[in-house]
């Protein structure tokens, strides 16, 4: 009896594995579950059906050329190898190639990445830009050689002969197309040296126009601060920058109808402009002139000495009653005066000398009122109507000679 360690069995099994040409080049069909992206860019998942798992792997150098994004429940063909992962003794399908079931690997990526970017409001039309209506530069996004710049160039000139056009040369296909479609775009906003964009190239199967539903391609355009026109393929022929784009053009020819004015409609245009506003303006003269003419046959006009000698007696009426209204007033003041003035006069000690009677003053020029306040001997001042008496007081006599005051 021979005697083997785990790890030489497991070896022999893998080699038993690698000489097999059954499983060195199979495709297996499944359901996928557990499907992990590791940060290394692996890709680690199994494969299953009603009756068996299987365990596969996809490493990042075959992962990152996958259009779709694998996902547990999707049914898919992998094909590649199968061989012994020695290390957990367990064999494994080494997948090289990852295709959705029943559904183009394309279709299901194009549909996977619409869904992603509709969701973030990419295609949402408040993040339209409208196109400018008469562009001074136009920049073209496309290849160098082919129809469709020839069918661009073409189009403008015939619409618009001065318009000018700026290109920058891509690849419209393959894996190199998508940066230098975002680089073009980038070079023109950069620049600011263009009005409108126009990006595209002629039609083709899912696979030719494939660069243009690329996510940078894409995202490049969302963030253009110029308006963009996208221009691929023909009329049943759609992409992702068709979606995300300001404005979409069934072809190339199109696209250039859509930016470049037609020099000679605009001409037409302003020509009808200005007719209507000569017609405006006639209409409006001849208005003005109608109601100039029926104001200036108006009676007031035709015989204005009548509203003016209405209102001349009328302001007569005015002022002569404004001035029986102030004489009244003159009036009543005077008569009011005169009351005040007999009233002050009365009060005027001065009218009491007058009438014979005088003032008695003290040596301090006091008035004495009460003769008990008097002493003889003291010196007082008579004032007189004319004329003031010095007098020394011989005697005083009691007695009360003026009205007398109640008490309360």
């Amino acid at each position: 009896m021979k005697i083997v360690s785990v790890s030489e069995i497991t070896k022999y099994i893998k080699q038993l594995f690698d000489r097999d040409s059954k499983v060195n080049n199979v495709f297996v069909q499944g359901e996928i579950s557990n499907f992990k992206r590791h940060f290394s860019g692996h890709c680690y998942f199994t494969l299953k059906d009603s009756q068996a798992t299987m365990r596969a792997v996809m490493f990042k150098s075959r992962a990152q050329g996958l259009k779709f994004e694998p996902k547990d429940g999707m049914k898919v063909i992998a094909g590649g190898q199968i061989a012994v992962f020695e290390r957990d003794g367990q064999y494994q399908l080494y997948v090289e190639r990852l295709m959705p079931e029943g559904i183009g690997e394309l279709s299901l990526a194009f549909a996977q990445l619409k869904e992603k970017l509709e969701a973030e409001g990419l295609f949402a039309d408040v993040h339209k830009k409208e196109l400018p209506l008469l562009p001074q530069a136009i920049g073209i996004v496309t290849s160098g050689t082919g129809a469709v710049l020839r069918d661009i160039i073409t189009v403008s000139k015939r619409r618009h002969p001065g318009v000018v056009l700026k290109l920058y040369p891509v690849l419209v296909q393959g894996s190199e197309a998508p940066m230098q479609i975002v680089h073009g775009i980038e070079v023109f906003n950069q620049l600011s040296n263009v009005d409108v964009m126009i990006v595209g190239r002629g039609g083709g199967s899912l696979e030719d126009l494939w660069a243009f539903n690329d996510e940078r391609v894409v995202r490049a355009i969302a963030a253009s601060k110029i308006p963009i026109v996208s221009a691929v393929g023909h009329q049943t022929d759609y992409t992702l920058a068709d979606f995300v784009a300001d404005r979409r053009a069934a072809t190339p020819s199109q696209a250039a109808e859509l930016v470049v004015p037609d020099v000679y409609e605009l001409r037409k245009y302003v020509e009808n402009l200005k007719n209507n506003l000569e017609n405006h303006i006639r209409s409006l003269l001849k208005n003005s002139r109608m109601r100039v003419e029926q104001t200036t046959n108006r009676r007031i006009f035709q015989y204005p000495h009548e509203i003016l000698g209405n209102r001349q007696q009328i302001l007569d009426n005015y002022v002569e009653r404004l001035h029986k209204s102030i004489q009244q007033i003159v009036t009543a003041k005077q008569h009011q005066f005169e009351i005040t003035t007999e009233k002050l006069e009365m009060l005027n000690p001065l009218a009491v000398l007058r009438r014979g009677y005088s003032i008695v003053r003290d040596g301090k020029g006091q008035l004495v009122k009460d003769g008990t306040t008097v002493e003889p001997g003291a010196q007082l001042e008579i004032v007189l109507n004319q004329g003031i008496i010095n007098v020394e007081v011989i005697n005083v006599q009691e007695g009360y000679y003026g009205a007398r005051q109640e008490k309360r």
